[in-house]
């Protein structure tokens, strides 16, 4: 079996019984159960949810998107082999630590396989919550062009690029395109202040006021696990995005929970800790890979310039990269998430046939 072979590029064709259409998303395709396989498997796996509780099989490939394009490269390689693998298990690992500690619950009710969650239907906050402990990236490029206000909060003058925050910032934006909210552009992933999220906190999915004090606790809480852990492997947390919903459990209790992903190379940027000591910004994340990419194309503008959106997309379409440089992502992300678990990366040899082995022999869910 080739390399190519082993990378599971499609995932939302999978003959997992559903009666609704296959959501799929940049990376992950979600599969709403039927309520009857639903109802069986809260009974049979004995599930902390409610009785009627949605379920879903949520299935993760190996592609890679970055500048909001997906990205292919010689050879037919169209992921990156052992990416869903590494982001997995540093979401189940991250996600295990938060309840240990008693921050909150996830919508992780079991993982079958290293490439498969089963999900309980969370009802989404319409907010991705950015913390950042170093000024980089987007905020360091508005920042230097003058800007000093991010989501209500005003930074001060003076602040080097990398440099560390003198606090944790949070800069939350809009998921989604949310319409009739005063003072919101009617547009996705736009910047939004905690008053905005105040004045208008059920258009935004809070069920109440004090929900946002707690959704900001979860936020820095988690943020300070997930950094204090990677410290101890002489790694930086420097930024990342937290996304929380609600859910129902078996008592009939509504809480507030971690959802997608959380501490992974692709929601946040990690780097490397010997490196930044010598002054040297070395990532263990997907910014790497956007790296790669503004150098490998002679005119990175279009990567950069929404207004040229069309450009990119066909840039993405029509250029097979080097593999050398998919390679080197799978390099960074089974490393990293072999240093966060501790221990050797479970990663497959034919992803298709496994999953459908498990799920139709352990969990009746295949057609």
């Amino acid at each position: 079996m080739s390399l190519a072979e082993t990378v599971l590029a499609v995932n939302d064709d999978l003959p997992i019984r559903t009666d609704l259409p296959v959501h799929s998303g940049k990376v992950r395709s979600v599969y709403w159960l039927n309520d009857a396989d639903s109802k069986r498997l809260i009974a049979e796996r004995g599930y902390d949810v409610a009785a009627d509780a949605p379920l879903a099989i949520m299935v993760i490939s190996d592609r890679i998107s970055a500048f909001e394009c997906i990205w292919h490269a010689e050879g037919d390689m169209r992921g990156v082999p052992g990416k869903g693998a590494a982001l997995n298990a540093i979401s189940n690992h991250w996600f295990g630590l938060f309840a240990e500690k008693g921050l909150a619950d996830s919508h992780i009710l079991e993982v079958p396989h290293p490439l498969v969650w089963i999900v309980q239907k969370a009802r989404p906050v319409l907010i991705e919550a950015i913390a950042r402990q170093y000024i980089t990236g987007s905020m360091w490029r508005a920042y230097n062009k003058g800007e000093r206000e991010f989501c209500g909060i005003m930074i001060a003058d003076g602040l080097q690029r990398d440099q560390r925050l003198p606090e944790l910032l949070i800069t939350p934006s809009s998921k989604g395109v949310l319409k009739g909210i005063p003072g919101v552009p009617e547009v996705d992933d736009v910047n939004i202040t905690r008053r905005d999220i105040e004045n208008n906190y059920r258009d935004f999915n809070f069920q109440a006021v004090a929900d946002i004090d707690l959704y900001e606790r979860l936020l820095g809480e988690g943020f300070q696990v997930i950094s204090t852990e990677l410290d101890k492997l002489d790694q930086v947390f420097v930024d990342t995005k937290f996304e929380f919903g609600y859910v129902r459990d078996a008592a009939g209790n509504d809480k507030l929970i971690y959802m997608d992903e959380v501490g992974t190379p692709d929601s946040s940027r990690i780097w490397d800790g010997p490196a930044l000591r010598e002054g040297k910004v070395v990532e263990n994340s997907k910014e790497g890979f956007r790296q790669l990419l503004l150098e490998h194309f002679p005119e990175p503008d279009i990567l950069l310039n929404k207004r040229r959106m069309d450009e990119r997309f066909a840039l993405a379409r029509d250029n097979a990269l080097p593999a050398s440089m998919l390679l080197q992502v799978t390099d960074t992300y089974v490393n990293i998430a072999e240093k966060i678990i501790g221990g050797p990366l479970a990663v497959s040899d034919n992803p298709r046939a496994e999953i459908l082995d498990v799920l139709g022999n352990q969990y009746g869910l295949v057609r």
